[in-house]
């Protein structure tokens, strides 16, 4: 099954270059403008209808390829395995707090007790301003 894996592998790596490669040579919608006024040319290597119909085929021949071996790939994968259910994070475990992490003005006890004081309010006293 390595040999199958590899092979499936390689297979879409050739496949996806070839996709790219195929759909930057295919010329754009824009392209027919140019070649109305002469400057492109109409009887190409491929034939008269000019390369669309043979890079477009081609171009789906390679997407159809690299969707099996995806498929292919995906289901190789899954095969031998199991699925686990569960949180990525329950395994995790929160780190204690040093002494090095409390505040030094505040008592140990008293860590968690205090209600946070509204928006806007000065965490020090404010000393009264004359007036």
């Amino acid at each position: 099954m390595t040999i199958l894996n590899s092979f499936l592998t390689v297979l879409q790596v050739l496949s996806a270059v070839a996709v790219i490669v195929l759909v930057l040579l295919q010329h754009g919608k824009g392209a027919d403008m140019g070649a109305a006024f002469g400057s492109g040319s109409a009887g190409s290597l491929f034939g008269s209808s000019g390369s669309a119909t043979f890079l477009s085929r081609l171009t789906a021949v390679c997407a159809t390829i690299f969707l099996a071996c995806t498929l292919g790939l995906s289901f190789y994968a899954n095969l031998g395995g199991s699925v686990v259910s569960g949180s990525v994070m329950k395994g995790v475990v929160a780190p204690a707090a040093k002494d090095a992490d409390l505040p030094k003005d505040v008592p140990a006890t008293d860590i968690g007790s205090e209600v946070p004081a509204p928006l806007g309010t000065p965490s020090v006293p404010v000393q009264e301003i004359p007036k």
